[in-house]
C-alpha cells in the first residue's frame, strides 16, 4: 500500500482542548437548575436536546447554548427565570471566548510533517468559532488547506482527499473520534488513526474497527511518525 501523501487532522481534542469546556459548562448549567432537577437528569435531557437539534443547529457552542436554553424551558415547564436564561447565555459567550490550549505533541507533529505531506485541517462545527480557535492556536501556517464542515462522512473524506491530494487511497485522517474521524475515513479508503482523548462526547463513541487493515491507534501525536514509517 502506498504511503499517504495527504494527512488530515481533526481539531477539537486532537490538536487542542475542547470537550472539557463543555463539561465545565454542563456542571454550571446543573447548578443553575438545581432547584428543578438533579444533575444526572439534566445531563440526560441536555444530551437528548443536543442530538435532536444537530440537524438544525449543527455542531458547536451556539447549538449547545440553544440546547441548554431549550432544556431549561422543558424541565421547568416554562417557569425558568429570565435571570437563569441570561446566565446560560453568559456561559455560552464565555465558551466562545475561552483561550486555546494545544495538546501535547501537536505543534511538534505538525512541524515534523509540514513540507513532507499535504496537511489538511478537517473540523466540524461553527465556522467563526473554528476559525477563531485555529488562529489563536498558532497552528494555522502548518496547513495547506482548512475544511470546516457540517458533518464528517465517507463522502466528506472522499471529496476532501480528492480536492487536496490524490484521493483517499493516498490519504490519512487523524483524530480523537472513532465515529467522525476514523471510521468514515477508512470507509472512504483512507488510513484512520485514532488518538484517544480523556474526554469525548458520548455522541462520538463507537467501537474500534480492529479488523480494518488501515486502522491504527496511537497514544499521542508524538507517535504519528512511527506509524508513517511502518505503513510506508
Amino acid at each position: 500500500m502506498a504511503p499517504p501523501l495527504t494527512i488530515g487532522f481533526d481539531a477539537d481534542d486532537t490538536l487542542w482542548h475542547n470537550e472539557r469546556f463543555y463539561r465545565l459548562t454542563e456542571a454550571r448549567f446543573a447548578e443553575l437548575l438545581a432547584d428543578f432537577a438533579d444533575a444526572g437528569h439534566l445531563t440526560e435531557r441536555l444530551l437528548q436536546a443536543e442530538k435532536r437539534n444537530l440537524g438544525k443547529y449543527g455542531f458547536g457552542i451556539k447549538g449547545f447554548t440553544l440546547s441548554m436554553i431549550e432544556t431549561a424551558v422543558e424541565v421547568t415547564d416554562g417557569r425558568v427565570p429570565a435571570a437563569t436564561i441570561r446566565d446560560i447565555l453568559d456561559a455560552g459567550r464565555e465558551m466562545l471566548d475561552h483561550p486555546v490550549e494545544t495538546l501535547p505533541y501537536a505543534k511538534e507533529a505538525l512541524e515534523a510533517l509540514t513540507g513532507r505531506h499535504r496537511l489538511v485541517l478537517i473540523t466540524k462545527g461553527d465556522l467563526f468559532d473554528q476559525e477563531r480557535k485555529l488562529a489563536a492556536s498558532g497552528l494555522g501556517d502548518y496547513f495547506d488547506a482548512v475544511e470546516i464542515v457540517s458533518d464528517k462522512s465517507r463522502g466528506t473524506y472522499q471529496r476532501i482527499f480528492a480536492a487536496h491530494g490524490d484521493g483517499p487511497d493516498h490519504a490519512m485522517m487523524i483524530g480523537n473520534s472513532l465515529k467522525s474521524d476514523v471510521i468514515p475515513a477508512i470507509e472512504a479508503g483512507a488510513w484512520g488513526v485514532f488518538v484517544p482523548h480523556d474526554l469525548t462526547w458520548s455522541h462520538e463513541h463507537a467501537d474500534e474497527p480492529d479488523a480494518a487493515p488501515r486502522f491504527r491507534k496511537i497514544a499521542h501525536l508524538g507517535e504519528i511518525e512511527a506509524v508513517l514509517a511502518e505503513i510506508s
